[in-house]
């Protein structure tokens, strides 16, 4: 893993990922822990009667696993498999931290049939969670809690949205008990939420660091639920600069 040659104002590496050019490898994917990760994921979050699997797959094969509204949980729950088959490469002290998944929750009424799929408007957010789950391996990298990823260099718009950047966090709109799943000894898969903020909130997490953007966030309820229309919480009128 390379050494950052940045840091932000708060002190954080900067790592830039460059194209790793790597040759295309194939993956199938881990049929056993697809089952394990299913049934932690019909445990906590509820039924997945939806899976949306890849058809040709570079690295690690990545199948999201969507849970539709229930009473208890009025919002669809996008979840990651296949990120984990591979370890991630991190950073010493990290070692526990290997084995990763993700989840986005979009709103009851998002467009779901495979139809409303081609549509990009309202595809987009499964592109984006599909990116970041390949992200470690194709990279040789990590995806770790407070970390973010820019939508590019610079930042552009992600999707329809006026988001910018993803910020890993706690699967919050879940139970304790489903953030973390042991396979073994060796292997236990930390599932984060993917919250994704604006410029102006990537730039107070650069500033001040993660926590200074966390306490806005948690004051006004952001969560990993996207709502492409909630308000900017490091918009100056708040005199965060």
């Amino acid at each position: 893993m390379s050494e950052p040659g940045e840091f932000t104002e708060s002190g954080q590496p900067i790592y830039r990922h460059e194209d790793p050019r790597k040759e295309f490898e194939p993956a199938c994917g881990d049929s056993e822990n697809i089952e394990v990760i299913s049934a932690h994921i019909h445990e906590y979050l509820g039924s997945t009667p939806g899976v949306c699997h890849e058809l040709i797959s570079h690295l690690v094969h990545i199948d999201l696993h969507i849970v539709p509204p229930s009473e208890e949980r009025p919002f669809y729950s996008l979840v990651t498999s296949g990120m984990s088959d591979r370890p991630m490469t991190t950073p010493e002290g990290f070692e526990k931290c290997r084995f990763a998944g993700l989840m986005i929750c979009l709103p009851a009424d998002w467009p779901m049939t495979p139809d409303d799929w081609k549509d990009e408007r309202y595809w987009w957010p499964m592109i984006h969670l599909k990116f970041l789950a390949r992200m470690p391996n194709k990279y040789d990298k990590w995806l770790g809690l407070d970390h973010t990823i820019p939508n590019g260099d610079p930042p552009e718009a992600t999707g329809t949205s006026n988001f910018c950047c993803a910020l890993i966090g706690p699967a919050s709109t879940a139970p304790e008990a489903f953030w973390h799943l042991k396979i073994n000894e060796e292997k236990i898969i930390i599932f984060y939420g993917v919250h994704l903020i604006y410029r102006e909130e990537m730039d107070l997490k650069m500033k001040k660091g993660a926590q200074a953007l966390w306490e806005l966030l948690e004051k006004n309820g952001v969560t990993e639920f996207l709502d492409v229309n909630r308000k900017n919480v490091a918009k100056k009128r708040f005199g965060i600069f």
